[in-house]
Protein backbone atom coordinates (compact mmCIF):
# COMPACT_ATOMS: atom_id res chain seq x y z
CA UNK A 1 0.00 0.00 0.00
CA UNK A 2 1.25 3.81 -0.83
CA UNK A 3 2.14 5.91 1.68
CA UNK A 4 2.40 10.09 1.59
CA UNK A 5 5.10 11.16 4.26
CA UNK A 6 3.56 14.22 6.56
CA UNK A 7 6.07 15.05 9.45
CA UNK A 8 7.67 12.09 8.94
CA UNK A 9 4.53 9.89 9.63
CA UNK A 10 3.78 7.26 6.41
CA UNK A 11 0.02 7.87 6.48
CA UNK A 12 -1.43 5.00 3.89
CA UNK A 13 -2.99 6.33 0.69
CA UNK A 14 -6.00 4.39 0.54
CA UNK A 15 -10.14 4.85 1.40
CA UNK A 16 -12.26 2.43 3.64
CA UNK A 17 -13.25 -0.23 1.48
CA UNK A 18 -9.15 -1.05 0.42
CA UNK A 19 -8.64 -0.80 4.28
CA UNK A 20 -10.84 -3.28 4.98
CA UNK A 21 -10.53 -5.68 2.08
CA UNK A 22 -6.75 -5.17 2.80
CA UNK A 23 -7.28 -6.49 6.67
CA UNK A 24 -9.24 -9.07 5.78
CA UNK A 25 -7.37 -10.49 2.95
CA UNK A 26 -3.65 -10.15 5.08
CA UNK A 27 -5.42 -11.01 8.36
CA UNK A 28 -3.19 -13.94 9.09
CA UNK A 29 -0.01 -11.97 8.39
CA UNK A 30 -1.06 -9.31 10.45
CA UNK A 31 -1.65 -10.82 14.01
CA UNK A 32 0.65 -9.59 16.52
CA UNK A 33 1.17 -6.13 14.18
CA UNK A 34 -0.76 -3.24 14.74
CA UNK A 35 -2.45 -0.95 13.25
CA UNK A 36 -2.75 3.01 13.99
CA UNK A 37 -5.68 5.56 13.39
CA UNK A 38 -3.66 9.15 12.72
CA UNK A 39 -4.91 12.14 13.21
CA UNK A 40 -3.22 15.68 12.84
CA UNK A 41 -2.55 15.65 17.22
CA UNK A 42 -0.92 12.02 16.15
CA UNK A 43 1.21 13.46 13.60
CA UNK A 44 2.65 16.66 15.51
CA UNK A 45 3.08 14.56 17.91
CA UNK A 46 5.51 12.43 15.97
CA UNK A 47 7.06 15.03 14.54
CA UNK A 48 8.17 16.62 17.49
CA UNK A 49 9.15 13.33 19.30
CA UNK A 50 11.52 10.70 17.70
CA UNK A 51 10.71 7.46 19.65
CA UNK A 52 6.52 8.37 19.23
CA UNK A 53 7.40 8.77 15.24
CA UNK A 54 9.30 5.47 15.21
CA UNK A 55 6.41 3.71 17.03
CA UNK A 56 3.83 5.24 14.45
CA UNK A 57 5.78 4.09 11.59
CA UNK A 58 6.63 0.84 12.65
CA UNK A 59 2.76 -0.38 12.58
CA UNK A 60 1.29 -2.13 10.00
CA UNK A 61 -0.94 0.83 8.98
CA UNK A 62 -1.13 4.84 9.78
CA UNK A 63 -3.95 5.15 8.44
CA UNK A 64 -5.80 8.74 7.70
CA UNK A 65 -8.41 9.11 10.49
CA UNK A 66 -7.90 13.08 10.29
CA UNK A 67 -9.06 14.62 6.64
CA UNK A 68 -6.69 16.87 7.15
CA UNK A 69 -4.19 14.27 6.39
CA UNK A 70 -6.03 12.63 3.34
CA UNK A 71 -6.64 16.06 1.83
CA UNK A 72 -2.61 16.96 1.80
CA UNK A 73 -2.17 13.67 0.77
CA UNK A 74 -4.08 14.44 -2.58
CA UNK A 75 -2.38 18.00 -2.47
CA UNK A 76 1.16 15.79 -2.99
CA UNK A 77 -0.22 13.71 -5.81
CA UNK A 78 -1.99 11.09 -4.16
CA UNK A 79 -5.58 11.18 -5.44
CA UNK A 80 -7.54 8.53 -4.39
CA UNK A 81 -6.67 9.20 -0.90
CA UNK A 82 -9.58 9.30 1.40
CA UNK A 83 -10.14 9.52 5.36
CA UNK A 84 -10.52 6.02 6.95
CA UNK A 85 -11.86 7.09 10.54
CA UNK A 86 -11.52 4.69 13.04
CA UNK A 87 -15.53 4.25 14.16
CA UNK A 88 -16.29 3.49 10.24
CA UNK A 89 -13.13 1.04 10.47
CA UNK A 90 -14.85 -0.57 13.26
CA UNK A 91 -18.46 -0.65 12.26
CA UNK A 92 -17.24 -2.22 8.86
CA UNK A 93 -15.11 -5.05 10.58
CA UNK A 94 -18.15 -5.34 12.93
CA UNK A 95 -20.24 -6.08 10.11
CA UNK A 96 -18.03 -8.49 8.53
CA UNK A 97 -17.44 -10.65 11.62
CA UNK A 98 -21.45 -11.49 11.09
CA UNK A 99 -20.41 -13.01 7.87
CA UNK A 100 -17.08 -14.60 9.08
CA UNK A 101 -17.11 -15.10 12.81
CA UNK A 102 -14.32 -12.71 13.70
CA UNK A 103 -13.54 -12.57 17.73
CA UNK A 104 -12.76 -9.37 19.31
CA UNK A 105 -11.52 -8.36 22.34
CA UNK A 106 -12.24 -4.60 23.65
CA UNK A 107 -9.05 -3.47 25.58
CA UNK A 108 -9.11 -0.15 27.60
CA UNK A 109 -11.55 3.15 28.82
CA UNK A 110 -13.81 2.72 31.65
CA UNK A 111 -15.51 -0.49 33.64
CA UNK A 112 -18.91 1.46 32.69
CA UNK A 113 -18.05 2.44 29.58
CA UNK A 114 -17.08 -1.03 28.64
CA UNK A 115 -20.87 -2.61 30.15
CA UNK A 116 -22.12 0.25 27.54
CA UNK A 117 -20.21 -0.80 24.71
CA UNK A 118 -21.01 -4.52 25.06
CA UNK A 119 -24.71 -3.66 25.20
CA UNK A 120 -25.24 -1.32 22.29
CA UNK A 121 -22.75 -3.56 20.17
CA UNK A 122 -24.94 -6.38 20.71
CA UNK A 123 -27.87 -4.78 20.16
CA UNK A 124 -26.74 -3.08 16.59
CA UNK A 125 -24.56 -6.46 15.65
CA UNK A 126 -26.33 -9.33 17.63
CA UNK A 127 -24.01 -11.97 15.79
CA UNK A 128 -20.61 -10.01 17.35
CA UNK A 129 -18.59 -12.60 18.98
CA UNK A 130 -16.85 -10.35 21.93
CA UNK A 131 -14.21 -12.89 23.52
CA UNK A 132 -13.73 -10.26 26.09
CA UNK A 133 -13.24 -6.47 27.75
CA UNK A 134 -11.11 -5.11 30.07
CA UNK A 135 -10.53 -1.82 31.95
CA UNK A 136 -6.79 -1.63 32.78
CA UNK A 137 -5.79 0.28 35.96
CA UNK A 138 -4.90 3.80 35.43
CA UNK A 139 -1.16 4.14 35.20
CA UNK A 140 1.24 7.64 34.20
CA UNK A 141 2.84 5.18 31.87
CA UNK A 142 2.88 2.28 29.99
CA UNK A 143 3.88 -0.55 31.11
CA UNK A 144 3.69 -4.81 30.44
CA UNK A 145 0.33 -5.93 30.93
CA UNK A 146 -0.40 -8.94 32.76
CA UNK A 147 0.66 -12.34 31.54
CA UNK A 148 -3.37 -13.43 32.81
CA UNK A 149 -4.83 -10.77 29.86
CA UNK A 150 -2.75 -11.71 27.32
CA UNK A 151 -3.11 -15.47 27.72
CA UNK A 152 -7.17 -14.60 27.75
CA UNK A 153 -6.54 -12.70 24.32
CA UNK A 154 -4.68 -15.54 22.90
CA UNK A 155 -6.52 -18.49 24.42
CA UNK A 156 -9.89 -16.88 22.86
CA UNK A 157 -8.05 -16.96 19.41
CA UNK A 158 -8.98 -12.94 19.12
CA UNK A 159 -9.17 -11.76 15.40
CA UNK A 160 -9.42 -8.32 16.41
CA UNK A 161 -8.42 -6.69 19.57
CA UNK A 162 -9.62 -2.73 19.26
CA UNK A 163 -6.96 -0.53 22.37
CA UNK A 164 -8.87 2.80 23.52
CA UNK A 165 -6.49 4.27 26.24
CA UNK A 166 -6.34 7.61 23.87
CA UNK A 167 -3.33 8.70 21.89
CA UNK A 168 -0.26 8.46 22.75
CA UNK A 169 -0.36 5.65 25.57
CA UNK A 170 -2.54 3.33 22.87
CA UNK A 171 -0.22 3.09 20.16
CA UNK A 172 3.11 3.10 23.00
CA UNK A 173 0.57 0.12 24.80
CA UNK A 174 0.74 -1.66 20.91
CA UNK A 175 4.48 -1.42 20.69
CA UNK A 176 5.46 -3.03 23.63
CA UNK A 177 3.08 -5.94 22.94
CA UNK A 178 3.64 -6.43 19.40
CA UNK A 179 3.98 -10.05 18.64
CA UNK A 180 2.67 -10.98 22.20
CA UNK A 181 -0.75 -11.27 21.71
CA UNK A 182 -1.84 -13.06 18.47
CA UNK A 183 -4.01 -10.79 17.40
CA UNK A 184 -4.47 -7.75 14.98
CA UNK A 185 -4.34 -4.24 16.92
CA UNK A 186 -6.02 -1.05 16.63
CA UNK A 187 -5.54 1.95 18.52
CA UNK A 188 -8.95 3.77 18.10
CA UNK A 189 -8.92 6.14 20.86
CA UNK A 190 -12.50 7.61 21.18
CA UNK A 191 -14.14 4.52 19.29
CA UNK A 192 -15.23 2.85 22.42
CA UNK A 193 -17.22 6.11 23.48
CA UNK A 194 -18.57 6.37 19.90
CA UNK A 195 -20.59 3.03 19.98
CA UNK A 196 -21.47 3.22 23.90
CA UNK A 197 -23.46 5.73 22.53
CA UNK A 198 -21.52 8.10 25.37
CA UNK A 199 -20.40 10.89 22.52
CA UNK A 200 -21.74 11.65 19.62
CA UNK A 201 -20.07 11.82 16.20
CA UNK A 202 -20.22 14.90 13.64
CA UNK A 203 -23.07 15.47 11.27
CA UNK A 204 -22.05 14.40 8.02
CA UNK A 205 -21.94 17.91 6.91
CA UNK A 206 -19.71 18.62 9.48
CA UNK A 207 -17.17 15.16 8.62
CA UNK A 208 -17.19 16.76 4.86
CA UNK A 209 -15.69 20.15 5.49
CA UNK A 210 -13.18 18.73 8.28
CA UNK A 211 -15.16 20.03 11.20
CA UNK A 212 -15.70 17.20 13.13
CA UNK A 213 -12.67 18.18 15.57
CA UNK A 214 -14.87 21.01 16.47
CA UNK A 215 -18.04 18.89 17.10
CA UNK A 216 -15.73 16.86 19.75
CA UNK A 217 -14.84 20.15 21.22
CA UNK A 218 -17.92 21.25 21.42
CA UNK A 219 -19.14 18.22 23.47
CA UNK A 220 -15.85 18.40 25.75
CA UNK A 221 -14.25 21.76 25.67
CA UNK A 222 -12.17 21.22 28.90
CA UNK A 223 -10.42 18.02 27.62
CA UNK A 224 -9.63 18.65 24.12
CA UNK A 225 -9.67 22.95 24.20
CA UNK A 226 -6.07 23.57 24.32
CA UNK A 227 -4.89 20.55 22.16
CA UNK A 228 -6.95 21.21 19.57
CA UNK A 229 -5.57 24.75 19.89
CA UNK A 230 -2.11 23.71 20.38
CA UNK A 231 -1.82 21.23 17.67
CA UNK A 232 -4.16 22.47 14.89
CA UNK A 233 -1.97 25.34 14.72
CA UNK A 234 1.43 23.51 14.72
CA UNK A 235 -0.06 21.30 11.89
CA UNK A 236 -0.99 24.34 9.61
CA UNK A 237 2.74 26.40 10.78
CA UNK A 238 4.75 23.28 9.82
CA UNK A 239 3.11 22.23 6.65
CA UNK A 240 3.06 26.09 5.59
CA UNK A 241 6.30 27.25 6.55
CA UNK A 242 9.27 24.90 8.07
CA UNK A 243 11.44 23.38 5.80
CA UNK A 244 12.22 20.74 8.16
CA UNK A 245 8.51 19.23 8.04
CA UNK A 246 8.65 17.00 4.83
CA UNK A 247 11.45 15.26 6.67
CA UNK A 248 10.01 15.10 9.92
CA UNK A 249 12.62 15.86 12.14
CA UNK A 250 12.44 17.58 15.61
CA UNK A 251 13.21 21.03 15.52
Amino acid sequence: METCNILGVNIAVTNLNEAVNYIEENIDKLRGDYICVSNVHTTVTAYENKEYREIQNGCALALPDGKPLSILSKKRGFKNAQRVTGPDLMGELFKESGKKGYKHYFYGSTEETLELLKTKLKEKYPKLNIVGMYSPPFRSEVSIEDNNILNEINDGKVDFLWIGLGAPKQEKWMFIHKHKVNAVMFGVGAGFDYYAERIKRAPLWMQKFSLEWLYRLMQDPKRLLTRYVTTNSKFIYLIMFNKNSKKGLDK
